[in-house]
């Protein structure tokens, strides 16, 4: 899980990430075909990533297409909020938002966004 910085940020982005799946070349280039439009790969750890700060067009299409290569490939789809860097130059998850609020309270609690309290 990221660690979280003790100064509360100004905002949140939801980082998404997909594994590659092991794949002949041909399949491999079908995933690259899918998600180079919509996600980054780093070709040492085979994963595909792209950063969420709002939820518009641009972000449903980035999660339908991770989700459509989870389908097609068998590659997981990872969802983690991450504070933004003073890098980032896009939209964020205001502080002040429900989104924001909830992305925070996922990292808070040390666990992955969507992943179940265990009783």
């Amino acid at each position: 899980m990221t660690s979280i910085p003790s100064a509360t940020p100004t905002g949140w982005l939801l980082r998404v990430s997909a594994t590659s799946a092991p794949a002949d070349p041909e399949n491999f280039e079908q995933q690259r075909q899918l998600l180079r439009a919509v996600a980054g790969f780093d070709p040492n750890t085979r994963i595909w990533t792209a950063y969420i700060g709002q939820l518009d067009i641009r972000a449903l299409d980035v999660l339908q297409q991770l989700y459509d290569a989870a389908r097609r490939f068998s590659t997981e789809v990872h969802l983690e909020p991450v504070a933004a860097p003073s890098t980032w130059e896009g939209p964020t998850f205001t502080a002040d938002g429900d989104v924001a609020a909830l992305l925070a309270a996922r990292a808070d609690q040390g666990r992955a966004l969507g992943q179940l309290h265990i009783h």
